[in-house]
């Protein structure tokens, strides 16, 4: 898969993340796969990218404190 493709196909992940907030850990896990393949080519991640794949990551760790009694 070309990297312009690969990028997209990010992007596409991203929307969906937000469109199907009760199936953000399964599209994270995805996300980050595809981060990975694009690792494992040697292609750049684009920062934006790798920015919200940390909010995204700050933001789980957030929601497991979410529960907890105060």
């Amino acid at each position: 898969m070309a990297f312009e493709e690969m990028k997209a196909a990010i992007y596409l992940m991203l929307e969906e993340i937000e469109k199907r907030p009760d199936d953000r850990h399964l599209l994270q896990e995805e996300l980050r796969a595809k981060i990975s393949e694009l690792r494992a080519l040697g292609l750049p991640v684009p920062d934006d990218i790798l920015r919200l794949e940390d909010q995204l990551e700050q933001d789980e760790a957030d929601d497991m404190y979410d529960n907890m009694p105060v």
